[in-house]
């Protein structure tokens, strides 16, 4: 599955490197399956 990486951020989706996870608005989905925010799991 995909994971999300701080570092890179999701410039595809307008969010900057160095975005943390928790700061990623309410509304982002995975920009591979479109699966909403709270189905992700933190590692």
């Amino acid at each position: 599955g995909y994971t999300y990486d701080p570092e890179k951020g999701d410039p595809d989706n307008g969010i900057q490197p160095g975005t943390k996870f928790e700061d990623l608005p309410d509304d982002w989905t995975c920009p591979v399956c479109g699966a909403p925010k709270s189905n992700f799991n933190k590692e």
